[in-house]
């Protein structure tokens, strides 16, 4: 096997000896290591390979001058985002290179900051791996949209000792591994269409995913939960997805109303901006989740509402019918920017499984005002279907595909062999 590079990333002038050491097992596993420090308060502990100067020159400034804004409270984060652009401007570099084949990095709140964002910045499928004492808790922006691996140090990463040699040493391990292994590569011959689900939509989503990839088409599931909005986004953008049914465009009510799962204003715009084809319904639109119960704010913890505890984490809130026609509204905003093939999809029987009957959200009410609002202000020339189901039932999933399978076709007959067509595997 030809050798592969990890490059090892931190503040070396306040955990030399952590990083030195799984340096060390990463070199006695095969591996060969670029270390960078990107520590800007004091002196490097160890040699580095490439030194925090010329990180910092890579980011076009210097070391002194983010010595001096990081002596102020205040102006700490712009010494953090510089050495995070300059290590990742290197990075960049390096693969283009061949140099790097991996990235890891071990950190506390500073430092975790600043390697995060170099992960953050590679393709998906590049290994990556973070140490970090923030792994406990809310870590979204550390990982983001990738396919970031966090590992909780248990101990502070100050010092070697039984407990925390045993922690380095596995991280070592598992970055050797993930650079040592092969590469999962398969032929991509089949379309890829992204579908987005949440737990109140799953049974939908899994039979749409189950039709469509049975029509010869690869399918890529997104968990509705703001990173996994966001994540599909930029895959579209990318021109990995091919076509989509955003079936949960439930990141839209968070977004509008503060909850916790918003996938921000780019949520809804990729697909139809760029013209690929796209069925969309709005699953879970009537469901505002917020974090633990405690946590709600007064606006929606009346007795009036209606709260289901989904989790320790995650409160649901039902929307209102003033609530519900925003929602429609911000929804059909969002469906008009489609520039290609769209079609949008109404489940009368309810967009989550709360709307089953018998179930915590069933407010006939509230779910006309939603469907009359997006048809209110939909185009006019974006069709738009009503579906006498839930959309859990087979049927909407038989709906939902069948209305994909014509936007494809109708994209395919368009635009020629610019588009693959379907056909069984």
């Amino acid at each position: 096997m030809a050798n592969v590079t990890v490059v090892l990333i931190g503040t070396l002038d306040t955990k030399g000896p952590e990083h030195a050491f799984v340096r060390d097992r990463l070199l006695a596993a095969g591996v060969d290591v670029l270390l960078v420090d990107v520590g800007i308060l004091g002196q490097p502990t160890i040699a580095p390979d490439v030194p925090a100067e010329v990180v910092a020159r890579a980011a076009g400034t210097t070391l002194e001058e983010l010595r001096e804004a990081g002596m102020s409270a205040g102006h700490r984060s712009i010494a953090l985002e510089a050495m995070a652009q300059g290590a990742s401007t290197l990075v960049a570099a390096w693969r283009e290179e061949g140099r790097c084949d991996g990235v890891m990095g071990l950190g506390g709140s500073g430092g975790s900051a600043i390697i995060s964002a170099v992960l953050r910045s590679l393709p998906i499928g590049v290994p990556k791996l973070l140490v970090s004492t923030m792994a406990s808790g809310d870590t979204r922006a550390y990982v983001g949209t990738r396919d970031l691996m966090l590992l909780h140090p248990v101990t502070d990463i100050q010092g070697l000792n039984r407990v925390s040699r045993q922690v380095l040493a596995n991280a070592a391990n598992a970055m050797a591994g993930m650079v040592r292994g092969p590469v999962a590569t398969e032929a991509q011959e089949a379309p890829l269409v992204a579908i987005s689900m949440m737990g109140v939509t799953t049974p939908g989503a899994v039979g749409v995913q189950a039709r469509l990839e049975a029509a010869g088409f690869e399918t890529i599931v997104f968990h509705a939960n703001g990173a996994g909005g966001m994540a599909m986004e930029e895959l579209i953008e990318q021109g990995v997805v091919e076509g989509v049914v955003d079936l949960t465009t439930n990141e839209l009510t968070s977004e509008l109303y503060g909850g916790i799962l918003s996938a921000g204003p780019d949520r809804l715009t990729v697909a139809g901006r760029l013209g690929i084809p796209q069925v969309v319904a709005p699953g879970a639109l009537e469901v505002l989740n917020f974090g633990p119960r405690a946590s709600l704010p007064d606006r929606f913890s009346g007795e009036e509402r209606r709260i289901v505890i989904h989790s320790v984490s995650v409160t649901s809130v039902r929307s209102t019918t003033q609530e519900a026609r925003e929602i429609g509204v911000r929804f059909a905003e969002r469906v008009n920017m489609a520039t290609g093939p769209t079609t949008v999809l109404l489940p009368l029987g309810g967009c989550s499984k709360y709307e089953l009957p018998g179930g915590p959200y069933v407010d006939p009410a509230s779910l006309q005002a939603l469907f009359e609002a997006i048809r209110e202000h939909l185009r006019p020339e974006i069709p738009c279907e009503d579906v006498d189901a839930n959309i859990n039932d087979p049927l909407f999933a038989d709906a939902a595909t069948q209305a994909f399978l014509r936007l494809w076709a109708a994209a395919a007959g368009a635009q020629g062999a610019s588009l693959p067509t379907t056909g069984g595997r």
